[in-house]
């Protein structure tokens, strides 16, 4: 997007000490020693840092470095709006909201033999990823709900869980990385998506949901608000499968209530587009450059 606009951008792990009109950070505290460089040998060029999930949720709280990043930096981005509650009057001022759009594929037609639902996403504590699978056992018996899990195991123990989970019930299904094409045909394919997540600073796999209009389940905490609304009917209470799986059942049987969810996450849509992230971002690029 940033050549789209005109600029020549070189991404780097770690800033190289090369001189650049402007550095755009991504994680307050990874990218702090970067940051922290660049200000000293440059102080009259703008730093742009973006926000990650665990900035705004957890380091930002008690991580001098994180806290020193926002300092330094002459514009901040966070990924929903909610984002922007979690800081400061005098931070909120530098701060502007730049949702991640995502990719629309053709939709593959959906799985007749069962009620698929999506959960897309590593399997990282953060993440609460088993969630879903837990909550099966709390749908009826006639449900036809069959859950496919698509990321990789961030730690081997994470992966023996998403195999004890497969043996304990055949309706969950952990397919492991695939690549990102292969994981947007899944999820355009299915007819829900569950998004568990105990942290998330804007998750772009719910911009990919929305993008494909698949609908929605997702756990009530700031990052999923931000992007669906606050006044959005498919969330849950963080980590309570029993709350999930009545909302899974009602979303398979309860046509009215599948059709509010499907035109909810149809008005958000408009957020997550291309040229909606490009706009946003070269009107934070305008305001400093």
């Amino acid at each position: 997007m940033l050549r789209e606009l005109g600029h020549t951008v070189s991404i780097q792990v770690d800033w190289d000490g090369a001189p650049t009109d402007l550095m755009l950070a991504l994680h307050a505290r990874r990218s702090h020693a970067s940051i922290r460089n660049y200000v000293m040998c440059y102080p009259d060029q703008p730093v742009i840092l973006a926000l990650t999930g665990t900035d705004l949720y957890r380091d930002i709280r008690t991580d001098a470095e994180a806290q020193s990043s926002m300092q330094l930096a002459t514009r901040m981005i966070v990924l929903q709006e909610m984002g922007l509650q979690e800081l400061t009057s005098a931070l909120r001022r530098k701060t502007r909201v730049v949702v991640q759009s995502a990719q629309v594929v053709q939709r593959p037609p959906p799985l007749k033999s069962c009620f698929e639902v999506v959960v897309s996403g590593h399997l990282r504590d953060e993440k609460d990823p088993f969630r879903a699978a837990a909550a099966l056992a709390h749908l009826p018996d006639e449900s036809r709900i069959r859950i496919t899990h698509i990321g990789g195991a961030m730690s081997s123990e994470m992966a023996q869980q998403a195999k004890n989970w497969m043996t304990r019930d055949k309706r969950y299904h952990w397919l492991g990385e695939v690549t990102h094409g292969k994981a947007l045909r899944l999820l355009a394919r299915s007819r829900l998506m569950v998004i568990s997540s105990r942290m998330e600073g804007g998750a772009n796999v719910v911009s990919e949901a929305l993008a494909n209009n698949v609908p929605v389940i997702a756990s009530r905490i700031s990052g999923n608000i931000g992007l669906l609304g606050r006044d959005y009917a498919g969330y849950y209470a963080l980590e309570g499968e029993r709350a999930l799986a009545r909302l899974l059942s009602r979303a398979e049987t309860d046509v009215a209530f599948y059709r509010k969810l499907a035109a909810q996450c149809r008005a958000r849509k408009p957020l997550v587009t291309h040229a909606s992230e490009r706009n946003a971002l070269h009107r934070v690029l305008r305001d400093i450059v």
